[in-house]
């Protein structure tokens, strides 16, 4: 639990003033604001942890609002981020989840090797947050016949027709070639798009959310409640007017 102090003699003949309703809408306004700050505070810090964060995992935390009757905000994951979000393992530390991505070359990809992680290679074109663009994933998929949709994939008879286009290939087990996607230009050259691993990366704690929360909570919540129960007392009076 923690304890804020509030010595303010005007807060306190406010307070005096106010039915006890009242005290509770001007707390819930205070709190819902409070969480609004802690929000900007994580979206805040993701800036500065990560390297351009996606509006996905911006966007992963949510305010639960204060009510009359129940004086408690949260900051919260929304609904939609599921167990294995990585923002998990980047506040805790630890080894992620497989991502969906990894998942569907393990189920669909014809590879003898074992593929517990992927990620993205030197040759691979990324898009503006630094992930594997999704243009070329899908290229890349369908080219190695990993597709889910199995009628996205690349035809023989269509590689027949593009052979002026970049191809995608797998090494094969015997091949020298490291475990991966690989990309064949037109003049022949190769470059490589995607690592296979066969361990999952493994992250250090770094977001710091829950420091941080903390701290922005105890240093906004005072001023806000202080405001909140002025505003609430100068509605008061003009209705007594």
């Amino acid at each position: 639990m923690l304890t804020i102090n509030l010595d303010d003699r005007e807060l306190q003949e406010h307070l005096a003033r106010l039915a006890d309703r009242e005290v509770r809408t001007a707390a819930s306004w205070a709190l819902n604001d409070t969480a609004a700050d802690v929000l900007t505070h994580v979206q805040t810090r993701m800036e500065e942890a990560f390297d351009r964060p996606t509006g996905f995992t911006k966007n992963a935390f949510m305010v639960k609002r204060a009510r009359v009757s129940d004086l408690e905000a949260e900051v919260k994951e929304r609904p939609s981020v599921g167990k294995r979000h990585f923002l998990k393992v980047q506040e805790h530390g630890g080894r992620r989840g497989r991502t969906g991505l990894e998942g569907l070359l393990d189920a669909r990809l014809a590879y003898d090797g074992i593929i517990t992680a992927v990620v993205p290679a030197g040759g691979a074109k990324l898009d503006a947050y630094g992930n594997w663009s999704t243009g070329e994933r899908n290229q890349a998929l369908s080219a190695v016949q990993a597709q889910r949709d199995q009628s996205t994939n690349t035809t023989a008879a269509a590689r027949k027709r593009k052979r002026k286009r970049a191809g995608f290939f797998v090494p094969s087990a015997e091949s020298k070639l490291s475990p991966g996607i690989w990309k064949r230009a037109p003049d022949g050259t190769i470059s490589k798009v995607l690592h296979f691993t066969r361990s999952m990366p493994a992250y250090d704690q770094r977001l710091g959310f829950f420091d941080g929360a903390r701290e922005v909570y105890e240093a906004r919540l005072p001023a806000h409640l202080r405001r909140t129960i002025e505003k609430m007392a100068a509605r008061v009076a003009a209705k007594a007017r």
